[in-house]
């Protein structure tokens, strides 16, 4: 099984009680009880890279970061009212922050799982030896197979290819020395200049790094972004590429090919014409600390329903200004809109065919 951490699908099938809460919630009383099972936090704005393919450049690498006193409080709020997992990423490079390992450390003692998404260029001090222990995934984006193309790619120096391909190493060597659970893996999208990297890049990986996996994934172009040069990127003549992949795999490494979500870039529509996930069951914390339904409508006030430094969680959660984005999500939002592929298609897909149902349920 190429694909065991569902990474081209989703997993709220796990989750059947908080999707019965959600299926049985007819009313806004109900409906503002059901909080997120997963969180993205954004530990800092700025960023040490300027990649090709930024969703998030309209944002402007902001120098700004979340509160650590803020987060004491409100970490271990969200871990009483239900939250499971965080993973740390954001419109800026996570390991920026200076007090990420504390932060690691609050989240897990809080009972929520964690989770990086990073460039890997950044190990911090103290995160090979306290962070990695707590955290269930690191992935690190990797979005070429030489130090030339990753260069260009990601916009930096050649060296810091180099540096990241020692990173992991250093996260191998001390997870495998301890034991550790964490899963450490990679990612590339998917680029017209980078195909011809990824039979290389997945080579480093398993043989030169030792990591669990490579994701190949798509390009899927932010409505915000002020980049548009991949916009247009055609992935039916290289859905090929999965079956040659597939060499690299053995019991302990795998090439995640993302061919459904692939396939799904071809599409007239999203398969669905109502966003159920946004409301209930994600949200987005940037790292000013506004709080988000969605992250591919960041700065839209539609989609904005606080701030952790000025309200805590269950304020931000229940109060009205979510229950107005609920309204407009659901009577309002027009679904073409939205960005194709977005982080919850695959739940909103599910989430469809629950309330919508089928015929003959009943013949299981």
């Amino acid at each position: 099984m190429s694909d065991q951490y569902a990474i081209d699908s989703h997993k709220l099938i796990y989750h059947p009680e908080r999707v019965s809460d959600w299926l049985s919630a007819d009313n806004w009383e109900k409906q503002k009880k059901i909080y997120p099972i997963y969180m993205e936090l954004s530990p800092v704005g700025a960023c040490n890279h300027r990649c090709t393919f930024c969703a998030v450049d309209y944002i402007g690498y902001k120098p700004v970061m979340l509160d650590m006193e803020m987060l004491r409080k409100r970490i271990p709020e969200m871990g009483e009212l239900g939250v499971k997992s965080i993973m740390y990423a954001g419109e800026g490079e996570p390991l920026l922050h200076k007090k990420i390992v504390d932060i690691v450390e609050i989240t897990k003692a809080s009972g929520i799982d964690v989770a990086f998404t990073t460039n890997g260029s950044i190990l911090p001090k103290g995160f090979i030896d306290r962070a990695i222990p707590l955290t269930s995934w690191i992935k690190v984006s990797i979005n070429a197979g030489t130090p030339e193309n990753y260069a260009r790619i990601h916009q930096t120096k050649e060296r810091d290819f180099n540096r990241v391909i020692e990173n992991l190493k250093e996260m191998v060597s001390a997870r495998n020395s301890t034991k550790s659970d964490c899963i450490l893996g990679a990612q590339i999208l998917l680029l017209p200049e980078n195909t011809d990297d990824v039979e290389k890049l997945a080579s480093i990986c398993r043989d030169e790094i030792g990591l669990d996996y490579l994701v190949v994934k798509p390009y899927s172009q932010h409505l915000s972004s002020e980049t548009h040069r991949y916009e247009n990127t055609d992935y039916s003549d290289l859905l090929s590429m999965e079956e040659k992949l597939s060499q690299f795999n053995n019991e302990h490494f795998n090439v995640i090919f993302r061919a459904n979500t692939m396939t799904k870039t071809l599409d007239k529509d999203h398969g669905y014409d109502k966003c159920q996930a946004t409301p209930f069951f994600w949200a987005y914390v940037m790292a000013d600390g506004a709080v988000y339904g969605c992250s591919a409508f960041l700065l839209d006030e539609r989609f904005k329903y606080g701030n952790l430094n000025e309200h805590s969680f269950a304020e931000i959660w229940e109060g009205e200004a979510r229950h107005e984005s609920l309204n407009y999500v659901r009577d309002k939002l027009d679904i073409r809109e939205c960005r194709k592929n977005c982080r919850m298609d695959e739940v909103n897909r599910y989430l469809t065919r629950l309330r919508n149902g089928v015929s003959h349920k009943n013949f299981i």
